[in-house]
């Protein structure tokens, strides 16, 4: 899948990083890490907005400094897909991934016809479908995957999933899972979940992709934080962290230095590719602080 990147290595945690539960959860942290880190790859992801072009060079920088994919979401306020489409007029071979497209705002046919009229690479591309408010979201991702099979045969299905449920319907029928506010500690039983799924249908395995949001320097967390803060008002949001028992302001990495990333991305090696989902300012100057420090890459690309 695209570009090979950096290969994450266990990580040793000092005392700021020890888990509630202290030595034991470290333990097993970097057992998981030991069993998971020679997989784990990189992928980019930033919010869509409605100026698709000032970000349009994004993808080529992030195929050159070596990951393997590019998302962005979509929202009433940015187009997923459109962003794509810049994306892919400035890049070769990294894969071009939306996350997600909420099937109660569009329906499978609007989506095959958008992808046509904007030209899209379908061999590069990865569509993130999720129920959106759906009051029946197992059987809407489920007929919605179906219809898109058959209106865009081969092209890969990233199904959006948080709870065990849904991550057993994405394994069996998605071509990837898309995780999202999820925990290192949370990554491997929702993987576990996914892989359920995969495994009742006679799949050997699925792809685990997750979202970790990312913010580094000045005012980190209070990013970190307005973010949580913004999906805390979403219901279906607000019952997931409810469920899970964490402080969504504590999901996802905040750092003050960006050269400590990668052993902080590190504790997230039970996904098979982890989405630095860049919390900063809309430039690529900021941006790309935050891309080649994940990567582990300092030099201007």
């Amino acid at each position: 899948m695209g570009c090979p990147t950096t290969v994450f290595k266990t990580v040793t945690l000092n005392h700021s990083d020890t888990p509630p539960g202290g030595k034991d959860r470290i333990a097993g942290r970097h057992r998981d890490q030991a069993r998971y880190a020679s997989q784990m790859e990189l992928g980019l992801g930033v919010a869509a907005e409605p100026d698709p072009d000032l970000l349009a060079p994004l993808a080529g920088v992030a195929e050159a400094l070596g990951y393997v994919s590019i998302w962005s979401n979509d929202h009433y306020g940015g187009e997923g897909l459109l962003q794509l489409s810049r994306w892919a007029a400035n890049s070769h071979t990294i894969d071009l991934c939306v996350g997600v497209l909420a099937l109660d705002r569009h329906r499978p046919s609007e989506i095959a016809d958008r992808i046509e009229e904007l030209g899209l690479p379908r061999t590069r591309l990865v569509l993130g479908i999720g129920a959106g408010f759906d009051s029946h979201p197992l059987a809407s991702v489920r007929s919605g995957v179906e219809e898109l099979r058959r209106l865009l045969p081969g092209t890969r299905l990233a199904v959006a999933a948080m709870g065990p449920k849904m991550c057993r319907l994405a394994g069996e029928v998605g071509d990837a899972v898309l995780l999202n506010w999820v925990t290192p500690e949370g990554a491997p039983r929702a993987r576990e979940a996914a892989l359920q799924g995969a495994r009742a249908v006679g799949k050997e395995t699925t792809q685990i992709i997750g979202y970790v949001r990312v913010a580094a320097g000045e005012g980190a967390q209070e990013r970190l934080s307005a973010e949580a803060a913004m999906y805390t008002r979403l219901p279906h949001y607000a019952r997931h962290f409810e469920a899970m028992g964490v402080d969504p302001s504590t999901i996802g990495v905040v750092v003050e230095d960006p050269a400590t990333l990668p052993a902080q991305l590190a504790a997230y090696s039970a996904l098979d590719v982890a989405v630095v989902r860049v919390l900063s300012d809309r430039s690529m100057e900021s941006v790309l602080v935050v891309a080649r420090a994940a990567i582990g890459k300092d030099a201007q690309v």
